[in-house]
């Protein structure tokens, strides 16, 4: 082939790749059944032979999502899984966001990292707190949603209820797309209303059968009172097409795959502080929007994981590490699917690969082929507790500050050293994070830890000119503290005594939220 030829084919193959690409979260409210579809949906994309049981004991237990021992402990995920598989000619990633809500920070920058979302609903539940919370995050990024109604073999909600619930609750238009023949324990399958074809157990039921009546006459209002699907519709998200089903029954589960292959949103352009990449670009950019730590504690491994946003990149590569102005050479960036995983010799806009790393990478940096850009829209927020940690074996401090700041680097707890030089405090969302942090520092590093109460209930980051920053910091030694990337925070007792502070000081900014990567102080 010729040069000129090389040279208009590349860019084609490199296309044809990204449209191939399907990059989705899984969002719900805990115990809706999202490890379930989870696992179902893998096994129907045939990335394992035998799906996991979150309710069984012992080794069937062990979900292959939920990695981590205080997960399969507790049967709950708690951090973010990466999993990738291919499934009708689409090469799927699939990120496994924590179901519970004191890991709300962790999940909001995962979805920075996904073009759309599937919204697991309990049928009898309907939308419960912290389904409204990650579909208002969604709404935020203009993330496209496909709604699974699971658990229809059980009892339920009648159908057209739920559908009004999920309109009037989210003001999103429904369309569904397949409906359930038969509830409860005479639940037997779903009809596809676009193919008008029966699944499942169903296929087999005659049409005098008491179900097939039902879901006759409940298809013509079907089709008198929701609206069609419409595709542009959904890429904006405004509507959701609904899919009926079961995943504990592994009914269900392929349609919402075969309608991720159909029209599924191929990657799409991520903002950056000057533009908008997009996926199809020549050159290579990528996001890191996780860390994670000892994920195989036998190599005490650091992983960070990279959205790629544009461009083909390959093993060996180099790329510009833009916070540092660096060089960082991709000698083995890795596929996952949790706790497996295999060298990726390439990978395209839209996929996720890990970057094994010694803690040169962070949450929110941008890898750039030439580029001197930076990915925007990955926050911190002020924690909601606030609690000092008491080392219980003094030999051990400087294990301990190596493990706290590995942690607060992949986001399991946030990291204020106060700098009157009292133990560090740690900022948290909710309580679990705070077992969490406990489990993995006495079981990845032999560290234990208790906590201790402190006088502050708020932290803030502070910006605004160096010189008044400085003073402000001096005069408020006690209540001063440095983040890990060193910029400062303000600790205060209590939401009066900040407002009183934030008052007293209109030079400067008091901040509920941190963009990562980007300078605080001028």
């Amino acid at each position: 082939m010729s040069e000129t030829a090389q040279a208009s084919a590349a860019p084609t193959s490199i296309q044809s790749e990204i449209a191939r690409r399907r990059t989705f979260a899984i969002i719900s409210h805990p115990d809706a059944g999202k490890t379930t579809l989870t696992e179902r949906i893998l096994r129907a994309g045939g990335a394992i032979q035998l799906a996991g049981n979150v309710r069984a004991k012992g080794e069937r237990r062990r979900t292959k999502s939920d990695w981590m021992g205080i997960e399969r402990d507790r049967g709950i995920s708690v951090v973010t899984s990466v999993m990738t598989f291919e499934y009708g000619d689409c090469v799927f990633n699939l990120l496994d966001t924590p179901g519970h809500e004191d890991f709300s920070e962790d999940t909001y920058r995962t979805l920075t990292a996904v073009d759309c979302a599937i919204m697991v609903i309990d049928a009898a539940k309907g939308i419960e707190a912290r389904t409204r919370k990650l579909f208002e995050i969604c709404r935020l990024r203009d993330i496209p949603i496909v709604t699974f109604i699971n658990k229809m073999d059980r009892e339920a909600q009648d159908s057209f209820a739920l559908l009004d619930e999920i309109a009037s609750t989210l003001a999103l238009d429904t369309s569904p797309a397949t409906w359930p023949v038969g509830r409860a324990a005479q639940f037997v399958g779903t009809y596809d209303i676009r193919t008008r074809e029966l699944h499942g157990p169903a296929k087999e039921l005659p049409q005098s059968d008491p179900r097939m009546v039902a879901l006759s006459e409940e298809l013509e209002l079907v089709e008198a009172a929701l609206p069609p699907f419409d595709r542009e519709a959904f890429d904006a998200g405004h509507l959701t097409p609904v899919f009926f089903g079961s995943a504990m029954k592994e009914i269900g589960v392929t349609d919402l795959l075969d309608a991720l292959v159909a029209y599924g949103p191929a990657p799409r352009a991520q903002p950056s502080e000057s533009r908008e990449v997009k996926a199809d670009e020549g050159q290579v950019t990528a996001l890191i929007f996780k860390i994670q730590a000892n994920m195989d504690p036998n190599h005490r491994d650091r992983m960070a994981f990279a959205r790629v946003c544009s461009g083909r990149l390959t093993r060996g590569m180099r790329l510009r590490h833009v916070r540092t102005g660096k060089q960082f050479a991709l000698h083995t960036p890795q596929f996952f699917f949790a706790r497996d995983r295999q060298l990726a010799e390439e990978a395209f806009g839209g996929d996720v690969v890990g970057i094994p790393n010694h803690g040169t990478l962070r949450i929110g940096d941008t890898l750039s082929e030439s580029e001197d850009l930076r990915f925007t829209g990955v926050p911190h927020f002020a924690p909601e507790i606030l609690r000092r940690v008491r080392l219980d074996d003094a030999m051990k401090a400087k294990k301990l500050r190596q493990a706290l700041v590995e942690l607060a680097e992949e986001g399991v707890v946030q990291l204020f050293r106060p700098q009157d030089g009292l133990p560090p405090i740690v900022g948290v969302v909710g309580t679990l994070q705070l077992d969490v942090l406990q489990s993995r520092l006495k079981g990845e590093y032999g560290v234990s830890i208790g906590f201790e109460s402190t006088p502050f209930t708020m932290a803030r980051w502070i910006t605004g000119d160096r010189a008044k920053v400085e003073a402000f910091a001096m005069t408020n030694r006690s209540s001063m503290a440095d983040d890990l990337d060193g910029d400062p925070v303000f600790l205060s007792s209590s939401a009066f005594m900040m407002r009183r502070t934030v008052e007293m000081n209109p030079d400067l900014a008091f901040h509920d939220i941190k963009q990562i990567g980007l300078a605080s102080v001028n």
